[in-house]
């Protein structure tokens, strides 16, 4: 096939270039417009770019000319990694002008007609980009990628729920650095510490939780009737956020039989084989203290989840530790392989 046309919204800033170096050599997408602030438009991408992600930008896009945020970028497809201030108006403007955007920002993860997207878990959703083209009139859409914690919550917790009723969660994350995005959390607050606080992270991880593992009823988004409980935590790690799950069900699984229904998930048909898709979205790991961030982060080329110390919980049915990438997986992997899918739905 010929690869399609894409440009990377915010392409200077850490996701932005994340996306760059993921779609570099990608088999279904070429980057042809890099586009950010004022500051960097009209600079070429490789000097505009202050590149903290390793190694170097790609040759063919550190050539291009950074252009501004608006529509006119020679694309069929956006990637979108701009902060949440701009975000809905930068986004919802490509939509206006026929643009399929695949954002990385919270800012319309909430809208009832733009799918809020994990392949694996709830690729049905994509149903909604209809609904949202017929009420508002545009040729273009937006689908959203969930918060990087939700992302690596919602996967280990869909095959549990489909297996056997889901009806509690209670989540505390150990999240990195990076998530904050660079230069991210000052050493002097973060070196040799905890910070428990992180701006609107739990109320993201509850609310996206709900809406991932819902369903479409008549066309519009019914939460899971779930309860979820999050507390968020900023702890002295570069890369992959850890959670730890206690969890209610309905009837409640032996540990075994929750580690069957984990190593068995595969997600939808549609999704294997995708080029960014793991083999496997959850990795179970059976040794006593796995997973860490450090040795299971890039399971499945970081888009996979690995979880681990599943066990019985005297509060709850069941205990576990996941650990997931947060760039990757949680953040601009994630969008690749939403836009992977739109291509497989003919939406692109």
């Amino acid at each position: 096939m010929n690869r399609i046309p894409v440009g990377v919204l915010g392409a200077t800033g850490a996701v932005g270039q994340r996306f760059v170096q993921l779609l570099a050599g990608h088999p279904w997408f070429e980057v042809t417009a890099v586009a950010g602030s004022e500051r960097s438009a009209g600079r070429p991408y490789g000097e505009a770019c202050r590149w903290v992600i390793g190694g170097d930008p790609p040759p063919e896009v550190a050539a291009l000319t950074v252009q501004p945020l608006e529509p006119g970028l020679p694309a069929r497809l956006v990637f979108s990694a701009l902060p949440g201030s701009v975000a809905r108006d930068v986004e919802e403007s490509f939509a206006r002008a026929g643009y399929a955007v695949c954002s990385n920002a919270a800012a319309c993860r909430q809208d009832p007609s733009i799918p809020l997207l994990c392949p694996e878990v709830n690729a049905g959703h994509l149903a909604l980009v209809r609904r949202q083209q017929a009420e508002r009139g545009w040729p273009g859409f937006i689908v959203t990628s969930p918060n990087c914690t939700t992302t690596g919550i919602v996967l280990p917790l869909k095959p549990l729920d489909e297996a056997f009723g889901l009806e509690r969660v209670q989540a505390v994350s150990m999240q990195a650095t990076s998530g904050a995005g660079y230069p991210g959390v000052a050493s002097l607050d973060i070196l040799g510490n905890v910070v428990p606080y992180i701006d609107g992270e739990e109320c993201k991880i509850e609310q996206e939780t709900v809406l991932l593992l819902g369903r479409l009823v008549d066309g519009r988004r019914e939460p899971a009737a779930v309860a979820v409980s999050a507390q968020a935590n900023r702890v002295p790690v570069l890369d992959g956020h850890t959670t730890c799950l206690s969890l209610g069900f309905r009837r409640p699984p032996a540990v075994e039989e929750a580690v069957a229904a984990l190593e068995a998930f595969r997600g939808p048909e549609v999704v294997r084989g995708l080029p960014s898709a793991p083999e496997r979205p959850v990795v179970v790991r059976r040794e006593p203290d796995r997973p860490q961030p450090q040795r299971d982060r890039d399971a499945g080329g970081g888009m996979a989840v690995s979880v681990g110390r599943v066990r019985p919980c005297p509060l709850l049915d069941l205990r576990l530790v996941s650990v997931s990438h947060n760039t990757l997986r949680g953040a601009a992997g994630g969008a690749v392989l939403n836009a992977e899918l739109l291509v497989a739905e003919g939406l692109v």
